[in-house]
């Protein structure tokens, strides 16, 4: 498997732990008093970040990026749904060019 679909594919996984950090856990923690929701998902979120971290760096490194694609890389993998964003740019530079 390439850097290139590495990276989407952990960058869509690590989205899809943030969505379910943010719209399952905290609100099992503080509307049902579940404070381990947020700890377990948090855990396995963090340990993913840490995983798109070193795949943005591989990715960037094998293909050359400019600093300011990994900062928008980086920046769009702390909003909610940025992750679409990445999927969406990772998948035209995937796209064969005719």
């Amino acid at each position: 498997m390439n850097e290139l679909r590495l990276f989407r594919w952990v960058s869509f996984i690590e989205g899809l732990s943030f969505l379910a950090l943010r719209g399952i856990a905290m609100p099992l923690k503080y509307a049902f008093a579940m404070p381990m929701a947020v700890r377990v998902v948090g855990m396995l979120h963090g340990a993913l970040f840490l995983v798109f971290l070193v795949s943005l760096f591989r990715a960037a490194s094998e293909h050359e990026w400019p600093l300011s694609r990994s900062a928008k890389q980086f920046v769009l993998s702390v909003l909610p749904f940025g992750f679409v964003w990445i999927e969406r740019g990772l998948r035209e530079d995937m796209e064969p060019r005719v």
